[in-house]
């Protein structure tokens, strides 16, 4: 799926010393049909996967939708054959190193701060913080995923308050094979129960979009085909509904959630993620255990899907 380029969302890299990013154009785009925003993610050469450009970008979408007061529901979607790879850890897009203005968090910039400092800041911001602040968005959002949905593309799904899948989508979070404990937003035992959270995360294995409509984490499942046409039916069914009603049910289902714990799970996982990174640095593997793109990709080719699951590879990284 392909929005419109009239339509695109502004994803400038700042103008920064330390900036070697190439111009990769709009790494998102935007796009209205009646009254629901389209934005979707637009590396598919890279599968998606999410620089701090993309993650900047989305969030400027993001709030021109929760502006518009025509716009009832987001859809969130990927284009080319995949959802996300995850977090870039190995394009030449990568941007870890670039100076950004924080929007989800009120620290210092991570860019010059030494060792697990700079980790930590830069995460705290372009990961968690900005999931969170997504997941708070006071309209509906819809993911649509087809193809790899991997670690950090989990996260952009979860954030959404649904999930559209087709019919030959995989999900996996692999970073334990980096001696982490999960992505930076820890929802795992939320969306998918406890005891799927261990499995996957154990096994490090994929599983289907079947498998995670059965565990409750997808809402639906169609054929490739069909799912544009399903995702837009429902996100045009919601966003005919009272838009205020909608913002808050979404704000009464969120803090029955908080009262679950999640935020506080969050904050005491990513505590042990940063130990983890910290682990590995001071035993010589480097903060991501060893594990670079090509290996991460080599890992990811070899994981066994829990039933059935595409063979294809993230291109880019998934940490």
């Amino acid at each position: 799926m392909t929005a419109s380029p009239d339509h695109a969302t502004d994803a400038t890299v700042p103008d920064d010393a330390n900036a070697s990013v190439p111009d990769e154009g709009e790494v998102v785009t935007y796009e209205v049909r009646g009254r629901v925003a389209i934005v979707t993610m637009n590396r598919p050469a890279y599968r998606n996967a999410q620089n701090s450009v993309m993650t900047y970008a989305l969030d400027a979408a993001f709030t021109r939708a929760v502006e518009d007061p025509d716009v009832g529901a987001i859809v969130l979607a990927g284009n080319g054959a995949h959802f996300s790879a995850g977090h870039d850890i190995g394009t030449v897009g990568r941007d870890h190193h670039v100076s950004y203005e924080n929007k989800a968090v009120v620290w210092w910039d991570h860019v010059d701060r030494p060792g697990g400092d700079q980790r930590f800041a830069r995460e705290m911001e372009v990961y968690l913080g900005m999931c969170r602040r997504w997941r708070e968005l006071p309209k509906p959002m819809i993911a649509m995923v087809q193809g790899a949905c991997i670690a950090g593309g989990l996260m952009l799904s979860w954030v959404c308050d649904l999930i559209v899948a087709s019919d030959d989508a995989f999900f996996a979070d692999p970073v334990v094979r980096m001696g982490i404990p999960g992505v930076e937003y820890f929802a795992h035992p939320w969306v998918l129960g406890t005891r799927a959270a261990k499995e996957i995360l154990y096994t490090g294995d994929r599983f289907s979009a079947q498998r995670a409509y059965e565990w409750g984490m997808v809402s639906r499942v169609v054929p490739r085909a069909e799912l544009e046409a399903t995702t837009m039916d429902l996100a045009d069914r919601i966003a005919t509904m009272p838009q205020f009603g909608l913002a808050l049910t979404k704000k009464a289902v969120n803090q029955c959630e908080d009262l679950m714990g999640i935020r506080a799970g969050m904050d005491s996982v990513f505590g042990l993620h940063h130990f983890a990174h910290a682990h590995n640095a001071e035993i010589g593997t480097g903060p991501l255990g060893g594990m670079d793109a090509a290996a991460m990709k080599r890992s990811s080719a070899a994981a066994t899907p829990t039933e059935h699951g595409s063979a294809v590879a993230t291109k880019a990284g998934e940490k």
